[in-house]
């Protein structure tokens, strides 16, 4: 019943609490937001990086200037997701954020215990899948 809920919500808030986890969140979020802005930020196809501690979503275009939304033909989330997976990295990349058709995007949402030599394996696993879909096609 409720007792039973409530005691383990409360257990749950007391472990964020002492475990810090919030900050560590905030901070394992700075560090992967840094390190896809060094690996990404200058990536032709990739029109924008943002989000909030751990769950970032990561825009990808045919031209960074315009925005430009990538051809949904090419399939480009789906050739991601298999590189990515090929690779042992799970990510989410989705079509149709647009308009239903148009506009692409990868969601990452890694664990909170996620470690600095995760990061950049992450980081460096998924610019591979990325650079690796993309040179299917061009």
């Amino acid at each position: 019943g409720h007792p039973t809920a409530c005691a383990a919500a409360l257990a749950v808030q007391e472990v964020i609490e002492e475990e810090n986890l919030l900050e560590n969140v905030r901070d394992k979020g700075a560090k992967l937001m840094e390190r896809l802005a060094a690996r990404f930020g200058n990536d032709p196809n990739v029109g924008d990086i943002r989000g909030r501690g751990l769950f970032i979503g990561i825009e990808l275009v045919a031209d960074r200037t315009t925005k430009e939304p990538l051809d949904p033909a090419l399939q480009i989330h789906a050739k991601i997701k298999r590189r990515a997976m090929e690779e042992g990295l799970m990510c989410y990349p989705m079509a149709g954020t647009i308009d239903g058709k148009r506009g692409a995007h990868i969601l990452l949402a890694p664990p909170f215990i996620i470690e600095k030599p995760e990061i950049e394996e992450l980081v460096s696993l998924l610019g591979d899948a990325i650079d690796a879909a993309l040179a299917e096609e061009c």
